[in-house]
């Protein structure tokens, strides 16, 4: 690895496993969840604590290697893992405890949505996470964090009460409104640039067991009449009521649909309210919407996004749903190269937009809607006319677009350019702390900042 500091010293201060190019894990180890992806790093730490990730750190710094960090690995564009880097693989430390006398529950970094859904809801609490339940908590919070939840109670960066975190210097930091501010403003949007983050505290609501949500879905010709209706639906949309429209394949993959999915928060007699007016417009090809348990609802999409597959993703931010833009819209959505793919316009209102652009990271508080154009193939040979279709279906939404992005959907090709977008007026702050924080830019192996100068 380095000259004097065989790989055998670094295996001597970790108590996981150190993997290189030669190891029988090496292989598994460094896959990922898009199946683009295949990067050889120069070693994998499975650290099992905050002491292996320091060891791992100081390790990387002094021999000159880029530092990225797996935890779900669930990233559109592989940063998990990068050619000749040090991966600090956090996939063994998977904790999750919940105080519900604090409302509080600590999580640690290479944990899944699913698994801390699961630890929240024996107590009937949670907070605002991912949609796919085998998505890391780590990469999707750092970047900001939409889900069902974040009309009610804001992005999961807005849950956040405090972090601790690894820094390029080799220590173990907490940050949080008094401590270290600025590197927890930063860590809330500004994605892995400012170290390996090995434990977020979050702040809990009472949600579910039950709640309202699921799927309603209406043949792919119905899709521009559909947008006309989701643009009325989410004009006065609840707090409560997350909601989706999704242009993609049918469940048993036999033809392309619309559909509405969503999920409501309160009562089950709020939530039929509400939804009332999605299950009555159609007639619907399919409609399963009612009640359901949360942990259901926060997996129901994990099978359209199995590991493995090949996967090219664009997005763009909406200010609204403009006739122009449902045009758009709507014809992409029926020209899908195939079933796998989708176009999901997410809509962001509530608690998300009553917080200032410039008191967090993410800065994206001024979008209607979000849209992800989800490029998904299994053979290689198609890569061509998919990467080719979500491309057109980026540019043609640029006229309506606000310029920025979220950096989560940033995908494979998203270059320097993309990276400012995603946080507009806070780039030049986010570069300040990189300066303070990782001036020699360690953690580079991610959507970056450098430091400022």
């Amino acid at each position: 690895m380095m000259a004097g500091t065989p790989i055998e010293e670094l295996q001597k201060q970790v108590r996981g496993a150190v993997l290189t190019a030669e190891h029988p894990e090496y292989d598994a180890a460094r896959k990922v969840w898009n199946g683009m992806i295949d990067r050889r790093p120069a070693v994998i730490v499975r650290a099992t604590g905050n002491a292996d990730v320091i060891a791992a750190v100081n390790y990387a710094r002094e021999a000159g290697l880029p530092v990225s960090v797996k935890g779900g690995g669930h990233s559109a564009a592989g940063t998990a893992v990068r050619d000749g880097a040090m991966t600090i693989d956090l996939s063994l430390m998977r904790g999750v405890h919940v105080d519900p006398k604090r409302m509080t529950a600590r999580v640690q970094g290479g944990a899944t949505w699913g698994e801390y859904d699961r630890e929240c809801q024996v107590f009937g609490l949670g907070s605002t996470g991912g949609v796919i339940s085998t998505t890391g908590v780590g990469g999707l919070t750092l970047g900001g964090g939409i889900g069902w939840l974040m009309g009610k109670h804001g992005l999961a960066i807005d849950n956040l009460v405090s972090v601790d975190v690894v820094t390029a210097d080799g220590k173990v930091i907490t940050a949080n409104g008094s401590d270290n501010a600025d590197l927890f403003w930063a860590l809330r949007g500004g994605s892995g640039n400012f170290g390996v983050v090995t434990s977020f505290e979050f702040r809990i609501h009472p949600v579910g067991p039950m709640v309202t949500g699921g799927l309603v879905a209406w043949p792919i010709d119905a899709a521009r009449d559909c947008l006309d209706f989701f643009a009325r639906f989410t004009a006065d949309a609840p707090d409560e009521l997350g909601s989706f429209m999704v242009f993609t394949g049918s469940p048993d993959g036999g033809s392309l649909i619309t559909a509405f999915i969503g999920c409501h928060s309160g009562s089950l007699e709020d939530g039929a309210r509400a939804l009332q007016p999605v299950k009555a417009y159609g007639p619907p090809i399919l409609d399963a919407l009612g009640p359901i348990p949360y942990t259901a609802l926060q997996s129901m999409l994990d099978a359209g996004f199995q590991p493995g597959s090949q996967v090219y993703w664009k997005a763009a931010f909406l200010r609204d749903l403009s006739s122009e833009a449902r045009d758009v819209l709507a014809r992409h959505g029926r020209a899908l190269p195939s079933p796998q793919c989708s176009i999901v316009i997410e809509h962001m209102h509530g608690a998300v937009k009553r917080v200032p652009a410039d008191a967090t990271a993410f800065s994206a508080r001024d979008a209607d809607f979000n849209v992800a154009i989800i490029a998904i193939w299994q053979d290689p040979a198609d890569a061509e006319r998919h990467i080719r279709w979500a491309r057109a279906v980026f540019e043609d939404l640029q006229p309506f677009g606000t310029g920025g992005v979220y950096v989560n959907y940033l995908g494979v090709g998203d270059d320097e350019s993309r990276v400012r977008d995603a946080y507009g007026a806070n780039y030049d702050r986010l570069a300040q702390v990189k300066r303070r924080y990782d001036p020699d830019n360690l953690f580079r192996a991610n959507q970056n900042i450098p430091p400022a100068g």
